[in-house]
């Protein structure tokens, strides 16, 4: 299996990929959570409640969310998308996504568990 998350960086350093979306209920933060990880293109997933201040629709809003963050490698990054974006509730959903340094068990461990074979 080819190890995408242990690219070295400066000084020898390993990053992982991650993504991040909100959504307006719990029920479907974990939904959406649960998705993604099932399907093997993300090692895990975050839920946190927030509040949020926005504009929509010309009009100053605020309101409870959930934002979920994945944790994946850049391989898997578009498969997470295309897999999330049809389940998401909004008309236009949050995505969000990046790299961070991890530590290279932690970096070894998300690709190990993206590089899985699809679960039923």
């Amino acid at each position: 299996m080819d190890n995408f998350a242990m690219m070295p960086g400066p000084a020898g350093l390993s990053f992982v990929a991650w993504a991040s979306t909100t959504v307006d209920s719990e029920s479907a933060a974990h939904t959406l959570a649960q998705a993604g990880v099932k399907a093997r293109f993300a090692a895990c997933a975050q839920v946190e409640k927030i509040h949020s201040h926005y504009w929509w629709d010309g009009q100053l809003q605020q309101g409870d969310e959930w934002r979920i963050t994945w944790k994946t490698t850049p391989q898997r990054l578009k498969a997470l998308q295309l897999l999330l974006m049809p389940l998401h509730p909004y008309a236009l959903p949050q995505w969000l996504w990046g790299e961070s340094q991890a530590s290279p068990a932690y970096a070894a461990w998300v690709a190990s568990e993206v590089g899985a074979p699809l679960q039923a």
